[in-house]
Order: C-alpha cells, then sequence, then structure tokens
C-alpha cells in the first residue's frame, strides 16, 4: 500500500518545516499550527511529501494517527488506535440508543440526529450550518459561500426535532451558546456567530485556490453577518419556548430578547443565503423576515405571564407587524403572499405562515399558490422544482434549492 500526507497551513498557502523526533513522531511546524503523525509504518520525505509504501498481511493492522496542537504547546501525547476507535464506538452507540423516537422511521431519524450531533462544536454547544466552505451550489457558478458558521435559524430548527427526541443536553448547550453569543446587547443580535460566539465574521478571498472544479472564488468568512432577518428573533425565542415546555429549566436572561422587536420597522433581509440585498438600492422587505419574525412574539407574552413586561405593547407590535405584512406582503393579483413587499415571487419559506400561526392552514391567504398557475402541484416553481434564488439576490438564478420541498409535504 501507499499514503501520500501534503501537510499545508494556512487554507494550502503555508509549507511546513517537517523533522523526525527521537522517538519516530513526524511533526509539521509553522507560525501558530503543528501537525504529529505517529505510525509503525515507514515513512520518506519526497518533494514536500510524506510518502509511506508498506505491506499489510491477513489480519494485520497498520495504525496511522495524526494529532493537532498550537505550535507553542507540547505535542499532543500518543494514543492507542485501536482503543480510541472503540470508545468512540462506544459513545456514539450509547448516545444513539437514547433517542426516544421507536416509530417506523427510527433509523432515518437517528441517522439524522447523529449529522447534527457530529456538526455541534463541543467546547462550545454551537451548530455549525456545514463543516465546509467554497463548496459550490452550481459547478462554476459564483455562489461560493463559506458555512462554516452558527446561523441562528438553522440551530433553532435542528434543534427542535432532537428536543423531541429527547436530547436535551444538546439544547441546552446550544441555548448557552446563544446567550454568551449576544450577551449584553440583545437588539444587535447577528444571524450567524461563530463557533464560540464571534461576531466579526469579515469575508474573504483566498486568489491563490483554485476553487472546486475551478469553481471561484474561494471564501472565509461570510458577509451575511452583516444582514438584519427580523424572523431570527422570533426563531430564537420559539425554541427557548419549546424548550421550556420540554423541561429545560429557564434563563432569566433569555426575556431581554424580546426588547429586539422595536427594530422591526427595519428592512429585513429573507433567508437566501447571498448578502445581495444587503446590498441593493433600495433596501427590500422581506415578506419571510417581517412577518414570521413578528408574529412570535405570542410565545415571549406566555413566558412574561410569569416575568416582568409590557405584555399589552408587545401585543400591540405584534398586530401591528400582522396587519402590515398582510396588507402589503400579499399580491391579491397572484392570489398569495410574496417574496417581499410589492413583488411578484413566491418563496417556499412562506409555507411557514400556517405552521408558526400567522394564519390558520384553513385560510386561502396561506397556501403560497398563485392562482393563475395549473392545479397540478405545479406552482411555485415548473414541475416542482424549488430555487434557492429568485427575485431579491444580485445573481443570476440557475442553482435549484431541493431542501425547500421538506416544507411542501408538510404543509
Amino acid at each position: 500500500m501507499r499514503s501520500e500526507l501534503v501537510i499545508r497551513f494556512g487554507y494550502g498557502h503555508v509549507i511546513p518545516w517537517v523533522n523526525r523526533l527521537e522517538d519516530g513522531t513526524l511533526r509539521a511546524i509553522a507560525g501558530p499550527d503543528q501537525l504529529a503523525l505517529r505510525t509503525t509504518a515507514p515513512l520518506r520525505g519526497d518533494d514536500f511529501k510524506t510518502i509511506s509504501e508498506f505491506t499489510v498481511s491477513d489480519g494485520e493492522t497498520v495504525p496511522f494517527v495524526l494529532s493537532y496542537a498550537t505550535s507553542h504547546l507540547p505535542l499532543p501525547k500518543p494514543i492507542d488506535a485501536d482503543a480510541t476507535l472503540a470508545k468512540t464506538e462506544a459513545f456514539w452507540t450509547e448516545w444513539a440508543e437514547r433517542c426516544r423516537y421507536k416509530g417506523p422511521w427510527a433509523d432515518a431519524v437517528v441517522r439524522s440526529h447523529l449529522v447534527l450531533k457530529a456538526l455541534t462544536y463541543e467546547p462550545t454547544g454551537g451548530i455549525v450550518a456545514a463543516p465546509t466552505t467554497s463548496l459550490p451550489e452550481l459547478p462554476g457558478g459564483p455562489r461560493n459561500w463559506d458555512y462554516r458558521f452558527c446561523w441562528l435559524r438553522d440551530s433553532t430548527f435542528s434543534l427542535l426535532s432532537p428536543m423531541n427526541a429527547g436530547y436535551f443536553d444538546g439544547a441546552r448547550a446550544w441555548r448557552d451558546w446563544l446567550l454568551r453569543a449576544v450577551a449584553g446587547s440583545p437588539s444587535r443580535i447577528q444571524i450567524i456567530y461563530g463557533l464560540a460566539g464571534e461576531c466579526d465574521l469579515t469575508e474573504r478571498e483566498l486568489a491563490w485556490l483554485p476553487g472546486y472544479q475551478r469553481s471561484l472564488p474561494v471564501r472565509i468568512g461570510n458577509a451575511a453577518h452583516r444582514q438584519l432577518q427580523l424572523d431570527v428573533y422570533g426563531e430564537v425565542m420559539d425554541t427557548f419556548h419549546h424548550a421550556r415546555r420540554g423541561g429545560l429549566e429557564h434563563s432569566e436572561a433569555v426575556g431581554g430578547s424580546a426588547r429586539s422587536f422595536r427594530i422591526w420597522r427595519r428592512f429585513g433581509s429573507g433567508p437566501t443565503k447571498a448578502s445581495g440585498n444587503a446590498q441593493r438600492e433600495p433596501p427590500l422587505h422581506a415578506l419571510q423576515s417581517n412577518g414570521l419574525g413578528g408574529v412570535r412574539p405570542r410565545h415571549s407574552q406566555r413566558r412574561a405571564v410569569h416575568l416582568e413586561a409590557p405584555l399589552e405593547r408587545w401585543r400591540g407590535i405584534r398586530s401591528q407587524i400582522h396587519e402590515e405584512v398582510c396588507r402589503r406582503g400579499f399580491n391579491a393579483k397572484i392570489g398569495s403572499f410574496v417574496q417581499c413587499y410589492g413583488g411578484k415571487t413566491l418563496d417556499a419559506s412562506l409555507l411557514l405562515i400556517p405552521l408558526v400561526g400567522f394564519l390558520p392552514a384553513g385560510d386561502p391567504r396561506s397556501h403560497c399558490r398563485d392562482r393563475r398557475a395549473p392545479a397540478d402541484g405545479r406552482w411555485l416553481c415548473p414541475s416542482l422544482r424549488f430555487f434557492g434564488y429568485r427575485g431579491c439576490d444580485c445573481h443570476p438564478a440557475k442553482e435549484r434549492f431541493s431542501l425547500a420541498v421538506f416544507g411542501s409535504p408538510t404543509i
């Protein structure tokens, strides 16, 4: 067998200094980073690569253990690869068995929860949207975003299902992460944060990388942290509401988030993944942001019965938001709510209207359907194709967005 290890720090920009220690450990170090490679296989260097060529007999195991540490600290201690693997498998097996859902789709439900757990940064409780950056939504296209951050909306939806399955440890860790991230200024809450609650997610391009299938640019950071998406406040409070109903202890710090609704009249971006709305003039009132952001204070009102809170003012704000969204966000010619005030584009996110209680499911305005379209299911897009971008974005809309169909059968 042959193994090649090409170590590059700084997103492929930094070639480290590699040396072999007395105990046979291979160490690579540059700037703040260092790696240690330990193996029983022979190693040699060739063209800034670490090569290993070896033979494996029947039943034999040849371990390769790669460990990381910051360069000013000692190297990580050696570990027993087989024992560590067995311990890891035991942990995940025990965790999966704690799922209290025992229905016909148990395997799929457990697998989904395993993925969400694996996306959770254990030291802080933050849930990363994806462990990747700059994978194109369409090969060769420009939408190559960095998703290695915590989206409050994603975390909210992601936690509701695990809580129903009995995984309240993750809900508690995420709630504590959120309170730390927005501590001291709830009215300035961002839609995304770093895994440790970092606020500055300045976006930049890495010009030395060719991109996946030549899709450029390669980005780190995400400019969407500057967007205002008002529904995030409602989503966060909704999660706190469900967490408390499910038995998660209440935190007094949660109540401060409700004060943020004073800014609802500002332009809110919708749940698109680009920062186009922040760059357009004039800005657009995204209906999903304004509408779903305004309806959720009802859960804050329920909690506030036991706390000191301006209930009448909150109810007045909620009614004001509801009236404006119904008046300005509903297109009478189409017979549906639309993506932006005064727009003509339908939006799959508006399938949530009855689910969050903005309108009852029996209200014909909540159907998110163009009444001019044929009654054969092809209402959001031709042939039931869902797109991630239409109307409120600065780039051409070619990408299909299949995940949005999850909301269609839910309704």
